[in-house]
């Protein structure tokens, strides 16, 4: 690492470098942009993967927090904070021309703080509407009934992005109509069949060929970070379940790894090897889910049973150790909620081998099959470095 300090203080000379679980640099808002640039470009550093961007309300300031690492060396990872102490009028400068996934996030930390991105092409609300008022992640914020009352009406949605341009005259409000004129814009969404997971797309069409996409996330925020500032640590377990369903027990795992290493809790080894397994057979059953479903939206039926078949398998595992088959509520601070069924071992052992000759059967299924190699072959293509940066 000494290398990268070395860069960072000769791009950010009055940087701070802190010695933490991982380097720590906290930045001025006016070199965030030259650092951020040089530690994605240098190839000696090649931070080109931005993990996770956000906001943060200090009290007297708000801070941005930038963790990223490299698709090269992904155990070498650095925090970057850069902070504004204006509580009016917080304005921050972009990353997200460099590094693609800031397009969201920068988003998101604007609808719960309030800090403007300049120079971000689109600085609407992620989640919450434009009408909402105040901003909920604020220390100061008005969280009564009476500051945003329930509303049913329906409004239509804007056309036009939101953006804050620094300029010779300073910082300047700009709107950028969404779709051309003679778009023909398909609405995909917001419902589903089941109520949760929907998003709407707004999708410019040119035959066949997706012009752009306008994101509404709207539809499956649940306030999770708003509600937890009220409860305990044992009482928001549960919502990590709910984040994503297919991977309940992974993120309820996290959770408590969080926690205990905040509070120096030690477990014990049974218990590391207990969690990874149900980790692991979590993935299975989540990459089986996806596999059907993808293979019955194309036409796949039979492919859509077989996985559903062979992810029940694992569901029973889940069943007679936990009690729940989707929603497992396992993982417990310090611990798992109950030991292993004694026929844990057994039905695991038996399942491996089953499900590897269940993977040359899927691939004999569905891997060539004339339609599904249609309907995908050069279709979408992304260069690596553009998924690097959106990931």
């Amino acid at each position: 690492m000494e290398a990268i300090k070395q860069l960072i203080l000769a791009t950010a000379p009055e940087a701070v470098l802190e010695e933490k679980a991982l380097l720590t640099v906290t930045v001025a808002p006016d070199d965030l942009r030259a650092l951020a640039t040089a530690l994605k470009n240098d190839p000696a550093s090649r931070f080109d993967f931005l993990i996770q961007l956000t906001g943060v309300d200090e009290g007297e300031t708000f801070s941005v927090v930038y963790l990223m690492t490299s698709s090269d060396d992904m155990s070498r990872q650095l925090v970057v904070k850069t902070y504004t102490a204006d509580r009016e009028n917080p304005v921050l400068p972009t990353v997200s021309d460099i590094w693609g996934t800031a397009l969201l996030n920068e988003r998101e930390v604007f609808g719960f703080l309030g800090i403007r991105f300049i120079d971000h092409p689109d600085m609407r609300h992620l989640f919450l509407t434009e009408r909402w008022k105040g901003y909920p992640l604020r220390k100061d914020y008005d969280a009564s009934r009476e500051a945003n009352p329930v509303d049913v009406t329906s409004y239509p949605m804007s056309d036009h992005t939101e953006t804050w341009v620094k300029g010779k005259e300073g910082i300047q409000h700009e709107k950028i109509q969404l779709f051309d004129e003679d778009d023909y814009v398909l609405n995909i969404g917001p419902q589903h069949p089941a109520t949760h997971g929907v998003l709407h797309f707004r999708t410019a069409l040119d035959g066949e060929i997706i012009k752009k996409i306008d994101v509404n996330c709207g539809y499956i925020h649940r306030g999770i970070e708003k509600l937890s500032e009220g409860l305990t640590y044992p009482q928001i377990l549960h919502f990590t379940d709910r984040l994503d369903y297919l991977s309940a027990h992974i993120n309820r795992h996290a959770l408590c790894m969080c926690v205990e290493k905040a509070a120096g809790i030690e477990v014990t080894d049974r218990v590391d090897v207990i969690r990874t397994i149900m980790d692991e057979l979590t993935r299975v059953t989540s990459h089986l889910l996806s596999w059907a479903t993808m293979c019955m939206d194309m036409g796949a039926l039979t492919a859509f049973i077989y996985g559903m078949r062979d992810r029940e398998k694992i569901m029973d595992i889940f069943e007679e150790t936990t009690g729940g088959r989707l929603i497992q509520n396992y993982n417990v601070i310090g611990g798992v909620m109950a030991d292993l069924h004694p026929d844990f071992q057994r039905k695991v052992k038996a399942f491996i081998p089953y499900m590897r000759e269940k993977l040359k059967e899927y691939h004999q299924l569905y891997t060539g099959n004339v339609i599904a190699v249609n309907r995908m072959k050069g279709v979408g293509i992304l260069r690596k470095e553009t998924a690097i940066s959106y990931a």
